[in-house]
């Protein structure tokens, strides 16, 4: 398909820069395919959600993965700043580097926020679209604490051009259930809820299970081609173990549906379950491409924020819920103020039927 087809226009006061509060009190649009939308709120998935149904979340951790500091190259000092956005190996990070073009291999790197030992790291290597591969001297769980101590939330490109990262972000920008580091940017439709809301549903039987995928950087850039073919994906870690996946698959047995909480929960589990047709345990990095006329396996429903013009995971939700019903379904949620992208509402999408479908 073009990647003209999935375009359309959003006013810039829609663009969410903080989130609601609490958390849990942002609009929540209902799409069902073939049926009006519906204008909800998050606490309603009270009774959205079915006794038996299975939330599947994801518990990555997001890293403190905006890095500044110095480059030194001879006498020359000139200030730079990284975006982690995959780990390589103990030592070593893929980021994307700003200015990229002054990078050179073996450049040495002093990083950090003017708080305790610096943290010294060389360009190892170049790659396009301004990555580089960032090789530290420290490595291991001593690199995540140095990380921690001296980066800034990464916050995504639309709201970091136009604030300051800010104290909160700490928090706001981090789900109640992360426990996995390794994400340089927020599995966002998790950001909306609370530990009572998920005590709520559990008390309702509604189940939860953790998967990990470590989001990347690369969620946010833009496409440069014109036509879906063409596009590349960057690859993310995942895993979902054997015992998740076995309850998983009790749940649907009986009659329970799965509810991908995000498009990163959604994208691991169809990874998994691409093999066989069926869910299996998964460990390793995917770069799975969803666009419409992909066939479900495994996901049900999908909670999700509203996404970016052209972008890969506005195609997600269109092959998921149907083209034309979500190109209608973001008309109605622009027209009725809904707020967009990270900190934004978030959306409840009912999958829509495949012609391979069993039945």
């Amino acid at each position: 398909m073009r990647v003209s087809d999935f375009d359309f226009e959003l006013p810039e006061s829609l663009i969410a820069l903080h989130p609601v509060e609490p958390r849990d009190s942002a609009r929540l649009l209902v799409v069902r395919p073939g049926a009006a939308v519906q204008d909800r709120h998050i606490p309603d998935l009270r009774t959205l959600l079915r006794p038996g149904d299975v939330l599947v979340v994801n518990d990555t951790r997001v890293l403190p993965a905006e890095l500044r500091g110095v480059r030194i190259r001879g006498e020359n000092r000139a200030g730079v700043s990284f975006n982690l956005h995959k780990r390589v190996d103990a030592h070593t990070w893929r980021a994307f580097a700003r200015p990229a073009k002054k990078m050179a291999l073996l450049d040495r790197l002093e990083l950090g926020n003017g708080e305790g030992e610096l943290l010294v790291a060389r360009i190892a290597g170049k790659g396009e679209t301004g990555e580089v591969t960032l090789e530290f001297e420290l490595g291991g769980a001593q690199l995540d604490e140095a990380i921690k101590s001296h980066g800034a939330m990464p916050l995504p490109p639309y709201i970091g051009a136009k604030r300051e990262v800010e104290e909160r972000d700490k928090t706001d920008y981090q789900t109640v259930y992360a426990a996995e580091d390794g994400a340089v940017a927020a599995p966002t439709a998790g950001l909306h809820f609370t530990e009572k809301l998920l005590q709520d549903l559990a008390d309702m039987d509604v189940a939860l299970e953790r998967v990990t995928l470590h989001v990347g950087a690369g969620t946010f850039l833009p496409m440069k081609v014109d036509d879906t073919d063409d596009h590349v994906m960057h690859s993310e870690w995942g895993e979902i173990d054997a015992a998740t996946v076995e309850r998983i698959q009790a749940r649907r047995a009986a009659g329970g549906r799965v509810v991908a909480v995000g498009t990163t929960s959604l994208r691991l589990l169809e990874t998994a379950s691409r093999a066989t047709g069926q869910l299996q345990p998964f460990v390793g990095d995917t770069d799975i491409f969803i666009t419409p006329g992909f066939r479900f396996r495994t996901v049900d429903v999908l909670m999700t924020n509203f996404h970016l013009p052209k972008s890969t995971l506005f195609m997600l939700v269109s092959a998921f819920a149907g083209f034309e019903t979500m190109k209608a379904a973001y008309a109605h949620a622009i027209a009725n103020g809904y707020r967009f992208y990270s900190y934004g509402d978030s959306s409840l999408l009912h999958r829509a039927a495949h012609p391979e479908d069993d039945g």
